[in-house]
């Protein structure tokens, strides 16, 4: 891989937006639908959080493979949601969702050590009952510092399930390869993430200042944060798709090898 000059992250939001204006109502749909799934599995007592953990890589797939999708100017169908849900990629990419289990369970363990034995029970009452929490400072930046970890975490193995499933390989490979894609495009990637959070807080505060603090406004908030979701998603197909060659150029079958 050739060293990307900083501009390339800007391209890449570029390049996103357009395979996002091109199809944005299906895209939104699959979305939707993977978060409502999410829920719902969620909602399994004890194993819900799990399963759905493990299924990240899956769910994450069939947004990328409806940006490769867009980008061969093809129609993409809800049936796209099934993509990493049929064998033999749905076994790669759950043994891939137990890397992000452990990493989520890792850093759980980590903010339980950094907390207050208060902030923990006041974090265990009933959310009907958490109308008067008091957190204290330090627990807040415990709480700020381990999301921002997760969040690292997360942008690193961006690229492990599409690595998983176009290019067939192991979760522990894939994991490799991408965290160092990332570190090898990291000024590409400062320039896109600082240039798509600049987007996303002008919009919002723009949106807020229109609508105020209304019931419409927080609406319009959530509705404008799905969207720029959905951006990143697209750009991050894009930065694969530099980086690691483009998927459309793969045999068709490939991945259900």
């Amino acid at each position: 891989m050739s060293r990307l000059p900083a501009i390339t992250g800007w391209l890449w939001i570029k390049q996103g937006f357009i395979l996002f204006r091109k199809q944005p109502a299906i895209l939104t749909m699959l979305l939707f639908a993977t978060l409502l799934f999410s829920l719902a599995l969620s909602a399994i007592p004890l194993l819900g959080q799990m399963i759905t953990m493990v299924l990240v890589p899956s769910f994450s797939v069939a947004i990328l493979q409806a940006c490769k999708l867009i980008a061969q100017d093809q129609p993409v169908t809800p049936a796209v949601l099934l993509t990493g849900m049929r064998q033999p990629a749905l076994r790669r990419l759950c043994k891939l969702g137990l890397i992000y289990l452990a990493l989520s369970i890792l850093l759980g363990v980590l903010l339980a050590l950094m907390v207050s034995p208060e902030f923990i029970k006041q974090m265990s009452m009933p959310l009907a009952e958490r109308a008067n929490l008091k957190i204290s400072t330090a627990d807040m930046q415990a709480v700020l510092l381990t999301g921002l970890l997760q969040s690292l975490a997360l942008l690193a193995l961006c690229f492990a399930p599409a690595l998983t499933y176009w290019q067939q390989m192991s979760p522990g490979k894939a994991t490799f390869y991408s965290v160092f894609g990332i570190i090898g495009a990291i000024r590409p990637f400062m320039v896109m993430l600082l240039a798509w959070s600049a987007m996303f807080f002008g919009s919002a505060i723009a949106v807020m200042l229109l609508l105020g603090d209304s019931q419409g406004g927080r609406i319009a908030v959530i509705w404008l944060m799905l969207q720029f979701v959905l951006l990143l998603q697209c750009a991050i197909f894009c930065s694969y798709r530099q980086i690691f060659g483009d998927p459309s150029l793969l045999p068709t079958d490939a991945a259900l090898r």
